[in-house]
């Protein structure tokens, strides 16, 4: 039977009464090496997170989980090389180029870049890979465990149509299915918020037509005392 857990909000573990949310008991399952937990000992926290209660599981994506990734336009890809050495990799695309087919699978289009292949040939040797997708406006953080399948398009026109991104300019070499092992919301801490042209764009908004009627009436004066110079 899978421990119970819960997350320390803050990381205080010298509070009488921590604040604590529930999180995915099997993400921590599969995260709680015997290294993990040696070094959580040698920190003074081995017997705090040895006592945790809770129960929430984390194989499933619930409707916040979903709607969350549907949203993003990048994902960071960590896989293990056959020498053992890990590598992170950025995936990025148009909102929503992250697919979430069903509450355990996700499928996302391998675009063609600088064709090193590096995640490609250690997916092939070793499929578990940890996904960290980031929602920086907003200081959200959703980890993932899950296995990665690449699948040739060709072969596969249905998920093909799924993947495809029209009016997208990037050639799509490859098809990779994330089957959901367990996923984990992280704290927001240390999460510098950055804000890209869509986030802007509202509140950039009336300045810009502030500048355009500064813009407009200084041509008109212009205009007005040329007439009078002439």
């Amino acid at each position: 039977m899978a421990e119970k857990h819960y997350f320390l909000l803050r990381g205080d573990f010298g509070r009488a009464k921590p604040e604590l949310y529930p999180v995915p008991y099997d993400y921590l399952d599969i995260a709680s090496t015997p290294g993990v937990r040696a070094a959580q000992e040698a920190s003074g926290s081995g017997e705090f997170w040895a006592n945790f209660e809770g129960d929430r599981p984390s194989d499933r994506l619930p409707r916040e989980a979903a709607a969350f990734i549907a949203e993003r336009d990048s994902l960071y890809i960590a896989t293990v090389s056959e020498s053992g050495w890990p590598y992170v990799q950025h995936r990025g695309g148009p909102p929503g180029f992250i697919r979430v087919l069903d509450e355990k699978t996700l499928a996302i289009p391998d675009f063609r870049g600088n064709r090193q292949y590096i995640s490609t040939g250690n997916l092939a040797t070793d499929d578990r890979a940890a996904l960290i997708l980031m929602d920086y406006p907003n200081r959200r953080r959703l980890k993932i465990y899950a296995h990665i399948e690449a699948k040739d398009l060709t072969a596969d026109p249905e998920l093909a149509a799924k993947v495809a991104l029209p009016g997208y300019r990037a050639k799509i070499e490859r098809g990779l299915i994330m089957h959901l092992v367990a996923f984990d919301w992280n704290c927001p801490q240390h999460i510098t918020p950055r804000f890209g042209e869509a986030e802007l764009a509202p509140a950039l908004a009336p300045l810009r037509a502030r500048l355009e009627a500064l813009e407009a009436e200084n041509q008109s004066l212009r205009a007005k005392l040329a007439a009078k110079e002439g």
